[in-house]
């Protein structure tokens, strides 16, 4: 397996985990109370901010446990990644739009930071899936 589809796994592995830990603390504090009211910045922040510092660690981590030979990125890799982030860059659009068009509305600000986080979490799982399929049945520009 080449290191960028190990990286590609860790980027789903790591979103997965982080946004189901925020959800998990924001739908916990709920306690049957309206969502929007209940403290969200934090959880926000320190699952952002695990979540880059675990796909750091695990990133130089792959990149240590890998061969020599494995780290060499050719023209097939960096189109992949290219391919793959082009991809994903359309959730980060929409989550734009969906947190524009949620502050023209005068929606609370729980909703437009949701919306945005969402979209950052759907763009990276988009990427990464992208490039784990162009890895594994083939790459195949339009």
């Amino acid at each position: 397996m080449a290191v960028e589809e190990k990286r590609a796994w860790i980027m789903i592995v790591v979103a997965v985990l982080s946004y189901g830990t925020y959800l998990a603390v924001v739908l916990g504090r709920s306690g049957g109370g309206p969502l929007a009211q209940q403290p969200y910045a934090a959880a926000l922040l320190w699952t952002v901010g695990a979540a880059i510092a675990a796909s750091i660690a695990l990133h130089i981590t792959v990149s240590l446990l890998s061969p020599e030979e494995g780290r060499v990125k050719d023209q097939r890799d960096r189109e992949i990644h290219r391919f793959g982030d082009h991809i994903g860059q359309s959730f980060v659009v929409i989550g734009a739009v969906a947190g524009l068009v949620l502050a023209m509305a005068e929606a609370d600000q729980f909703w437009i930071a949701n919306a945005i986080y969402l979209a950052f979490v759907l763009s990276a799982l988009l990427a990464s899936t992208a490039k784990i399929v162009s890895y594994r049945f083939g790459f195949h520009p339009w």
